[in-house]
């Protein structure tokens, strides 16, 4: 990994999100000395604003992640919040058929079934793309749809809770979640899934010949096919990571955070976690970054909510203004390149 150009990345992206958040702030007519200092200590002001930006960090970093590693390879897959409920659902799955039974067991398979779900979700739409002609923008905007749909089935069905009373799915005792650092706060072990993650993609993206054959598929498909690659291969096997991604995000809230399924269980972390991706410029350790930015901002303004009228509206404010001034970066980017080439 190139540890000094990772670090570059990061101090970049918290810098440029801190400057749009100043600037937001400033917008909404909220003066920035008493609004940032607000913000920071709603997320880090004290051990439990730092475990709310945790706990938020967990999901963001890991659908950042897969979506960055199908965007990596040209599949501009949009479809994290699907793959997070299924992931969902695979856990679920796994307490519904084995109840207690299987012990400390439980929660690896229910992280791996999750992954496997997602998996499958991120290969449907690669192969819906590449044997079927149907861009994966569209499959995945669709595939999220229907894999809600699924959940509000299951949760009134097959996965309902015993006394059929409630339109979600039976609550997991404590023994099989996995294990919190304290009891007054949410954050679980489900963190060091995530750090983890951030260092498995940078390896594989940087150190491996996979992730070396996944980014020339991206930047250059002729190149790729001239170095007789298997480029749609290539794009499976990167859906395929993707999803897998995604679906453990929504494995590991199941059976770190809720412990059950309902309708709000898909809070819409798979859409929020695409501004993750690109503001970390596609980078894992800058989505990490970014991933622990947005997960204190959201709990920072918590705080702030109590005290001005906007609320959590300034989470997407932020989000929108960030990506659009990353757009504009990347197009000026484009015209300095090709005015040094009409350059004499």
């Amino acid at each position: 990994m190139n540890v000094k150009g990772d670090w570059r990345t990061g101090a970049l992206v918290i810098l440029g999100l801190l400057l749009v958040l100043v600037l937001t702030l400033a917008a909404f007519g909220i003066d920035v000395r008493v609004g940032l200092p607000t913000i920071v200590r709603g997320a880090a002001g004290d051990w439990f604003g730092i475990t709310k930006t945790l706990v938020r960090f967990v999901p963001l970093c890991l659908i950042g992640l897969g979506i960055l590693v199908a965007w990596k390879a040209g599949m501009f897959s949009v479809g994290g919040e699907g793959q997070y409920v299924l992931g969902g659902i695979g856990g679920a799955t796994i307490f519904a058929v084995f109840g207690p039974g299987l012990g400390g067991l439980s929660a690896p398979l229910m992280l791996l079934l999750g992954a496997g779900f997602g998996v499958v979700l991120g290969m449907l739409a690669g192969w819906l793309e590449l044997r079927r002609g149907v861009p994966v923008v569209i499959s995945t905007i669709l595939l999220n749809f229907i894999a809600i749909e699924l959940m509000a089935y299951l949760v009134r069905g097959p996965l309902q809770e015993p006394k059929r009373q409630l339109f979600q799915s039976a609550t997991l005792p404590d023994a099989l979640m996995l294990a919190r650092f304290d009891r007054q706060t949410d954050l679980h072990a489900g963190l060091f899934v995530a750090i983890l993650a951030v260092v498995g993609v940078g390896i594989y993206l940087n150190a491996t010949w996979g992730g070396f054959r996944l980014k020339v598929v991206g930047d250059s498909p002729s190149a790729a096919r001239a170095s007789r690659m298997n480029a749609d291969r290539t794009r499976m096997e990167a859906m395929a990571i993707s999803g897998g991604l995604c679906g453990l995000a929504g494995a590991v809230d199941y059976v770190g955070l809720s412990g059950r399924l309902a309708d709000g269980f898909a809070q819409g972390w798979g859409f929020m976690s695409i501004p993750v991706a690109l503001l970390g410029g596609l980078n894992p350790f800058g989505t990490g970054v970014a991933a622990l930015f947005f997960g204190g901002l959201l709990a920072g303004c918590e705080q702030l909510k109590r005290d001005t009228a906007i609320g959590n509206t300034l989470v997407p404010v932020v989000q929108g203004v960030a990506v659009l001034a990353f757009v504009a970066i990347l197009r000026w980017r484009e015209w300095r390149a090709k005015q040094a080439e009409a350059a004499p």
